[in-house]
């Protein structure tokens, strides 16, 4: 063995340490003329403006896992970083920061403002990829990228033109969602909507015959005047004398026609509907089928417009409506208001209530890119998991509709298209022309938009391999192995990764896409600064080290389910780091001196515990290796804490520590320390993807060959030393041992006190296996001798437990006060019983399973069944007690 270990592992020394030494050896760069097998992952690129949350730890904590898994397993691995220029966000950041200096963006013009933000870029846009590497991430950081570098720019423009000149890209008058506080339409994707308390107003529209009158029911009243008509469903026959009838729009001059549309729904209200076609997405389709005229009433930056008369021009939008109400209702037109829930819109950004307004904007159309999308996923060449997201996808996709991608801000890939002063000839081209080809002028004038974020990012997967050049990194880990990332960015970004992939590259851009779930607090809320519930990464790792922190998120991610996260279940992993380390210590303390070939290629062992944890090491290999190869991480975790704490250490190494010790008669010292060893590095691989930091600490003392156990080969089953008869003896033994320490619990028995057991058993075959392994049960269950009784009966006054059908009691050695102990055991029992009884009628209540949230009614069901097990056993416990 090399190289002694301190008492305590020092997280932070060791994760500054082997990050570095990594790093400089360039142990994360992928070479794309490797004859290895590729196996490639494109890191969802952060906002630059980011820090490292918990949604970034998790994702990238799984994305580190696959990568250094499948590095281990022989692949030439890359996982290639970067970061997202975000442009609505990183223009409100600097926005903000000249704010503060009494500077106002349009003061400096745009080619200052946009020196600005490369400035603020320069300064604070890695502060997340550093933050990553406190993670561990091994990321092929040579290759870093950002969606706005010179490649990824030349990229943009090229995917730009050539959808343009193909028919996919055109310009033109639409509505769409726009942020006033941003000043910028958004994409449908971009709008949140939220559930908010309003009121519905009922206005009173008269006919201007006198014949009748209708009452439309809004929202949004001030938007009534930009009405051009009043809609009805043709089959409503509480319409028919109005039909061709024109009704007085109220506060406005003029006159509006009663109109048929099959959009209306003749349930709701009182079937008819106002029409305003510049400010609602289905008005506006309804205004295009019956030629109406589209009135702007409300401006880009939310105050009212001319065209909204002079007793509301320049008002904002939200006083306006204030003002229209009360005029309404001098007039008689507002029939009533009532209380009303509904969803409004607003930024993702900046959270401003978004304006449906008509806007001059540069679109794709979806239909045709969408299809091939749709076949890659049906015929499974991309693999999404878990496959409940399947029906998602194919929902968004089949309904999809043209994508807005203009966005009135200065920060982004400015749209490469030129129009000519002089002839209006417009120009698109992946570089800026010198001159109009049609009159040969040279003041030409750019698209002042810039395209979405998300159009850079669609290219990431093939943009950040040098795309549109043909070059060995392109050529070798394109398509990409997996996506992991999150669902709220399904259809943001991984479908249009989809799209783009099939229509530029003729390929997926990833084989498998694994979508994780939310981290929320241990309650199951979302975490927030208002809640206060938000755990900072950063400070985890520097509280508990970068291992237990990852275990953490491995072990609570299971597929399709929430991380509920608390910082004391990441403090019990912490147990789990010192657990590793201080079996480590015994291991390379009393393991002698063995070689790197002797742990490699042991001989069969003879003695049971070793024959014992080689082979649950084997078959523990076989379910680790499946739950990475299947994205169940929890399951990996779950097998590896399992294995290590109770199995290794509970269980093997005190059975080993008489062999260790070098106690003769108790086992043979040279096997069970080449097996100690053996297991102990197998370990120390099978965690590496999880604990990288720990794994490479510890095995760099191990007598093993290689610089890094990040290339050692990741454990493969060794079918040799699977041992049903082993594993099945040994469960027995281990079965009593626990049931003689439990009834020592039940009754009191201080540890230092050794008392004797008996086994009143009716299988020789159950004996026997006790008697051989007598001195591991006496020491292990601090017996003072153990008796077995084909015959005999249970005295009584002892507490028995049932093993196997086999009775087993132990004899304190002092008197029971019976009565005393059950007293105390029908103190217990009451008390267990009424918390049941309140906890299965909560369960049996209709309402609360129907409005109580699922994760309550999951943790009183936890609560339920363990309490039922507590009460079976002090149930047991006072019968074992006698009349």
């Amino acid at each position: 063995m090399i190289g002694s270990m301190s008492k305590h592992y020092e997280p932070s020394k060791s994760e500054r340490h082997w990050y570095r030494v990594w790093m400089e050896k360039g142990y994360f760069h992928a070479d794309a003329l490797s004859s290895r097998p590729p196996y490639s992952i494109v890191i969802p690129p952060p906002n630059v403006t980011g820090s490292l949350h918990m949604g970034h730890a998790l994702n990238n904590t799984i994305q580190d896992i696959l990568i250094r898994y499948r590095r281990m397993q022989g692949f030439e691995a890359l996982w290639m970083p970067g970061t997202d220029h975000a442009g609505i966000a990183t223009q409100n950041v600097v926005e903000k920061e000249l704010a503060g200096q009494g500077i106002e963006r349009n003061s400096l013009g745009r080619e200052d403002f946009i020196k600005r933000v490369w400035a603020w870029k320069e300064k604070y846009g890695g502060v997340i990829l550093e933050q990553l590497q406190r993670l561990g991430a091994s990321c092929d950081w040579e290759r870093e990228r950002f969606t706005m570098d010179e490649g990824l720019s030349r990229a943009v423009r090229e995917v730009f033109v050539r959808l343009y000149r193909e028919g996919y890209i055109y310009q033109g008058d639409y509505i769409t969602n726009w942020c006033p506080r941003c000043h910028t339409a958004l994409s449908d994707l971009e709008v949140e909507y939220h559930d908010r308390k309003g009121h519905l107003y009922h206005l009173r529209y008269p006919a201007v015959d006198g014949s009748g009158d209708v009452v439309v029911a809004t929202t949004r009243p001030e938007t009534m005047l930009g009405d051009t008509a009043v809609a009805v469903h043709p089959d409503d026959g509480r319409y028919t004398h109005l039909r061709g009838h024109s009704f007085r729009l109220p506060l406005t001059n003029r006159e509006i026609p009663l109109i048929t549309d099959a959009y209306c729904n003749m349930e709701f209200g009182t079937g008819a509907v106002k029409v305003t076609p510049a400010h609602d997405p289905n008005d506006f389709e309804i205004g295009e089928r019956h030629d109406l005229p589209k009135i702007t009433v409300i401006s880009l930056d939310g105050t009212m417009t001319h065209e909204a008369g002079e007793n509301y021009e320049g008002l904002d939008r939200y006083l306006c409506r204030e003002r229209v109400v009360a005029d309404l209702k001098e007039q008689g037109c507002l029939e009533a208001v009532e209380d009303y829930d509904y969803s409004v819109g607003q930024c993702y950004r900046c959270q401003t209530v978004i304006e449906p307004i008509i806007s001059r904007q540069w679109f794709i159309r979806m239909k045709d890119l969408a299809r091939p999308g749709i076949e890659a996923v049906e015929d499974g060449r991309i693999e999404i998991y878990p496959e409940t997201w399947k029906k998602t996808y194919y929902e968004w996709m089949n309904n999809i509709r043209d994508w807005c991608i203009s966005r009135q801000i200065w920060w982004g890939h400015r749209i490469p298209v030129w129009t000519c002063p002089g002839c209006d000839e417009m120009i698109v081209d992946v570089e800026e022309p010198e001159s109009c080809p049609t009159c040969a002028t040279k003041e030409l004038h750019q698209e002042e938009d810039v395209l979405d974020t998300w159009f850079s990012s669609a290219l990431w997967p093939f943009s950040t391999m040098g795309w549109p050049e043909e070059n060995d990194t392109l050529k070798r880990f394109y398509p990409t192995s997996c996506l992991v990332t999150g669902f709220d960015i399904l259809f943001f970004w991984v479908a249009r990764m989809i799209m783009m992939g099939m229509k530029f590259m003729g390929d997926v851009p990833f084989r498998h896409v694994y979508i994780h779930a939310l981290v929320r607090d241990a309650d199951g809320q979302k975490m927030s600064k208002s809640r206060g519930n938000v755990i900072d990464p950063l400070v985890m790792i520097d509280r508990y080290g970068a291992d237990a922190f990852r275990f953490t998120l491995a072990a609570f991610a299971a597929m399709g389910r929430d991380v509920k996260l608390a910082e004391d279940r990441i403090e019990g992993y912490r147990h789990f780091v010192n657990k590793i380390w201080n079996a480590s210590k015994l291991v390379l303390q009393y393991a002698g001196e063995v070689s790197g070939e002797e742990m490699a290629n042991p001989d069969a062992p003879a003695d049971l515990p070793n024959r014992w944890i080689l082979s649950r090491l084997s078959r523990v290999v076989d379910s680790v290796r499946d739950a990475f190869d299947s994205y169940r991480f929890n399951e990996a975790a779950g097998a590896l804490y399992h294995f290590f704490w109770h199995e290794f250490c509970d269980w093997y190494l005190e059975l080993a520590k008489p062999s260790l010790y070098g106690d003769q008669g108790k086992g043979p010292l040279k096997e069970t320390s080449v097996t100690a060893a053996r297991v102990l590095e197998t370990s120390l691989r099978l965690l590496h993807p999880i604990m990288p930091f720990l794994s490479e600490e510890i095995w760099q003392r191990l007598p093993v060959e290689g610089e890094s156990i990040m290339f050692a080969p990741f454990p493969e089953a060794d079918r040799v030393f699977q041992d049903a008869d082993a594993e099945e003896v040994m469960a027995t033994v281990i079965e009593y041992i626990t049931a003689f320490r439990n009834l020592r619990t039940e009754m009191g028995i201080k540890p230092s006190e050794r008392v004797p057991g008996t086994v009143l058993s009716q299988e020789a075959g159950v004996a026997e296996v006790l008697r051989n392994h007598q001195p591991d049960i006496l020491r292990l269950a601090r017996l003072e001798s153990l008796s077995f009784d084909r015959e005999g009966a249970k005295p009584d006054g002892v507490a028995t437990a049932v093993v196997k059908g086999q009775v087993l009691f132990i004899r304190p050695g002092r008197d029971i006060d019976v009565e005393a102990e059950r007293s105390r055991l029908l103190r217990e029992l009451e008390k267990v019983t009424d918390e049941l009884m309140k906890v299965d009628g909560k369960l049996s209540n209709t309402q609360f399973l129907e409005k109580a949230p699922a994760e309550v009614v999951e943790k009183n069901r936890d609560i339920q069944a363990e309490l039922s097990i507590l009460r079976e056993k002090l149930e047991a416990n006072l019968e074992s007690l006698g009349e």
